[in-house]
């Protein structure tokens, strides 16, 4: 069987679709009746018709028939049938039809009938598509004044419509929908909300937004809970689009025993953002007649690379940012920070103020009305070769309490300190393949006290050091490929404090991690620094396997000549000899890492040990840590800490999701926190089932049971994944 060239004509011969009738030109151009005018010319954009065969008819109408498919601009139009009468300037197009116009919207329809301008006409037996997704289908659709799109009879929804006639999760049904291509809205009349096909609720009047419209006023999807400490409620966010750059959204929320009211506003700027969270509440939870919240928060990129950041956080009392699940945080960091950070230099100055929302905290010992800067930069000297670097540090803080401090607690002791810092630091390789390393430097601090019994009331401290380090890596690759790579190493450093002692304000607890064993201080702050000669030894070793997995290990010990009585029992950084440092990771491709680090002591007996790992596979994820500390009163833990968490996910089947965590007091034997969650979502409908307990309780929050329910129609929601699964037409 033959096939008939399709032949393509290349002039303004949309006007069959937009515009005026057109000459057609073509490779093969189709003959004109004998005695027939030319076909006007115009200077309109160029257009396109693709067709197996394209002539002029006896009554000078123009056809095309069989594959047809016109081009002008982002616009396609497909059909069967083409024809337009140049006397009326319509155009008749037999289907199926299809018509795109360049967005993510698609017309489909039987048969059509519209003006040369596509601005008016009827459409019969047509679907109106949005995204691929969200449908609407009617017997007849009006096209007027090229903005309004009117559908009669139709019913709108975002699930797959299976050809066995089942009917879809759920529809709308109305008598008319008008779709304002302009504004981009959707207005229903006497519409029907639908679930398998039975009537649940009725609307003589509905609008949604385009589904192509990223933001629009109207209602997000509502929230059902039901909770031990308020009862039955419902939150009902409703979105309020303030123009192209600023948004409101105002939730109410109805509960048995509250009645509150959240916003959030958010505002773009050509330089910058904001967000603002608040809200107030009046329950059965508090004595307080009026309970509420602000967090703000936003970053202004100012001018020569300065970054301007604020973050606001005030609470009415203690307990509310828990009771509503706004935040668990137990202190409020309220921050106005500027920030300029170049590859070699940092700047950063700030105002802090902190609240304390822990219980038996009393606020007017917490410091508060700090002043923080930092000034770092590097720089290298040609003539001495290396890297140099200076830093310039000033805190200053004040407690509401004038109570002096003691030799154990601070009450209202006030500080300012400035410390100045520089150093240097160069490698070297030496014979037989090892690396050297050597670093001097030099510390200076300023601190002045008020508030205080115990220290004098300013004094100057000066910290020269220096430290030579030697590495020695090890390299073998094995006859399968594999890689191993073994390094010894060992440190020699020296520091001497002088010029008095100051509290230890910032640096009562302290870290000793792979990070720092190199470290000349391991304390966290400049308000103390390590003394005296040190040794550190240590070994790292580190497998690559062919197969995509690999292991590493570090172990590390530190050797003092004095010991340092500032470091806690179970830093790890107490007494002569540190305790033994073991970290380790284990990665197997893309799927499994597990990290861990742990302390031993003299005795060879475990005094810290911490554990994360992380399993991700195709249907599943596995999330988990754990960590034991042992009891300490000088990192203010009277109890050890033996605790676990595990979050994981497992993918049922296509449209199924179970996820739940769980975090386990080893040390008490009992649950702290748990979670179940189910969720079930594909094309047109997510809906998610949540149970989370907390079992812990303090002097006036008290154990909770929370239960959730939402369910939104997908296509008018926010998109919850990348993924998109969708029910399947097939008979099982």
């Amino acid at each position: 069987m033959r096939l008939i060239p399709r032949l393509p004509i290349v002039a303004p011969v949309l006007a069959l679709m937009l515009q005026s009738a057109p000459s057609v030109t073509a490779q093969t151009q189709a003959p004109l009746p004998q005695g027939a005018p030319p076909l006007p010319q115009t200077s309109l954009q160029p257009a396109s018709l693709v067709a197996d065969k394209i002539f002029v008819s006896p009554e000078r109408d123009l056809i095309a028939e069989g594959n047809v498919e016109a081009f002008y601009g982002n616009t396609t139009l497909q059909a069967r049938r083409l024809a337009f009468d140049r006397n009326t300037g319509r155009l008749r197009i037999e289907g199926p039809i299809r018509i795109n116009d360049g967005t993510s919207t698609t017309i489909l329809a039987n048969s059509a009938e519209i003006d040369k301008d596509l601005h008016n006409g009827i459409l019969r037996g047509a679907y109106m598509v949005f995204d691929q997704q969200v449908q609407l289908a009617s017997l007849q659709m009006n096209r007027v004044e090229g903005r309004y799109t009117q559908l009669y009879k139709s019913t709108l929804t975002s699930c797959d419509v299976c050809a066995d006639g089942r009917v879809p999760i759920w529809s709308i049904r109305a008598q008319r929908i008008t779709h304002d291509n302009q504004d981009k809205q959707l207005y229903l009349e006497n519409a029907q909300l639908r679930l398998f096909d039975a009537p649940v609720f009725y609307f003589p009047a509905l609008r949604f937004p385009d589904p192509t419209l990223d933001r629009a006023t109207g209602f997000l999807v509502p929230r059902w809970s039901s909770s031990t400490h308020f009862g039955i409620g419902l939150k009902v966010p409703y979105f309020v689009k303030m123009g192209d750059h600023r948004d409101v959204t105002i939730t109410p929320f109805l509960a048995e025993k509250s009645t509150a009211l959240h916003l959030r506003y958010r505002q773009a700027f050509h330089n910058g953002q904001i967000e603002i969270l608040t809200g107030i509440a009046k329950d059965e939870l508090s004595t307080d007649s009026d309970r509420g919240y602000v967090l703000a928060n936003g970053q202004f990129d100012l001018r020569r690379g300065y970054d301007l950041r604020f973050n606001i956080q005030s609470v009415s009392d203690n307990d509310f940012l828990a009771d509503y699940d706004i935040s668990g945080a137990d202190r409020l960091r309220s921050e106005l920070t500027i920030i300029k950070a170049r590859r070699d230099k940092l700047l950063r100055a700030g105002l802090v103020r902190f609240n304390s929302l822990r219980d038996g905290e009393p606020q007017k010992f917490v410091p508060t009305d700090i002043i923080a800067a930092t000034y770092e930069e590097r720089f290298f000297p040609k003539t001495v070769g290396g890297e140099g670097r200076i830093g310039l540090d000033i805190l200053n803080f004040n407690r509401s309490s004038g109570l002096p401090a003691t030799a154990s607690e601070a009450n209202g002791r006030d500080m300012s300190r400035i410390s100045a810092d520089a150093d240097w630091r160069r490698q070297w390789r030496l014979p037989y393949g090892i690396l050297a390393e050597g670093k001097i430097g030099v510390g200076i601090d300023r601190v002045g006290l008020t508030d205080d019994a115990v220290f004098r009331d300013s004094a100057t401290l000066v910290t020269p050091r220096t430290a030579l380090s030697l590495r020695l890596p090890l390299q073998r690759t094995s006859a399968s490929g594999d890689q191993q790579l073994l390094e010894p190493l060992v440190q020699i450093g020296w520091t001497n404090v002088s010029g008095g002692t100051i509290p230890n304000e910032a640096s009562n607890i302290s870290e000793f991690d792979q990070g720092n064993l190199l470290s000349l201080s391991r304390f966290p702050e400049d308000d103390a620094r390590e003394d005296g000669l040190s040794v550190v030894y240590g070994l790292h070793w580190q497998h690559l396997d062919t197969d995509g997995w690999q292991l590493g290990i570090t172990a590390g010990q530190i050797w003092r000549e004095d010991p340092d009585s500032r470091f806690s029992d179970t830093s790890g950084l107490d007494g002569s000899t540190s305790d033994l440092l073991i970290a380790t990771q284990l990665q197997f491709r893309d799927e499994l890492t597990i990290t861990a680090r742990g302390l031993w002591d003299k005795a060879l007996d475990v005094s810290k040990a911490e554990v994360r790992g992380d399993w991700r596979h195709d249907n599943y994820a596995l999330t988990g840590s754990y960590l034991w500390l042992q009891q300490d009163a000088d990192e203010n833990r009277s109890d050890e800490t033996n605790e676990l968490w595990l979050d994981g996910s497992y993918d049922l089947n296509g449209n199924w999701t179970a996820a739940a965590n769980v975090r386990y007091n080893i040390a008490d034997d009992r649950t702290t926190r748990a979670g179940l969650a189910l969720t079930y979502q594909n094309e047109c409908v997510t809906l998610n089932l949540s149970l989370n307990r907390r079992f812990t309780s303090t002097e006036s929050v008290e154990p909770t049971t929370k239960f959730g329910f939402t369910l939104s129609l997908n296509g008018f929601s926010v998109k919850s994944g990348n993924r998109t699964y969708r029910r399947s037409c097939s008979i099982t």
